[in-house]
């Protein structure tokens, strides 16, 4: 048996309301169905599947269960995230990947982890 795809990742966030709205109107993903558990939190899904699990509250951005470097989504359209990232005052840089027909676009959310977007074939 072997590892198949990444599931999810969890976020442990200091302010769960502004996380939601990064990962939503920033990154364009939905906030959906999650279940009833006894601590706040959201789940984000990218189309059918809830890829990013937050856990907000008090004190929870700062315990973790190592370093993490970053996280990265496939992505498309990318003249139009460039606008989205812009118009949400979004700081973000860009790089083409040497020999590959890829572009990368690097931010942050709310809690300092970096998210890479990757855009193939658009370059």
């Amino acid at each position: 048996m072997a590892v198949q795809t990444l599931d999810h990742f969890t976020i442990n966030t200091a302010d769960l309301d502004r996380s939601v709205d990064f990962y939503t109107n920033v990154l364009g993903l939905r906030n959906g169905d999650r279940p009833a558990f006894q601590f706040p939190g959201a789940w984000l899904y990218c189309g059918d599947r809830p890829v990013v699990h937050l856990i907000g509250g008090e004190g929870r951005a700062s315990k973790g269960t190592g370093t993490l470097d970053h996280v990265a989504f496939r992505a498309t359209d990318l003249p139009i995230y460039r606008e989205r990232l812009r118009a949400r005052e979004a700081e973000f840089t860009e790089r083409d990947v040497p020999g590959m027909p890829l572009h990368q676009v690097f931010l942050e959310d709310p809690d300092g982890v970096t998210i890479e977007l990757n855009f193939w074939d658009e370059v």
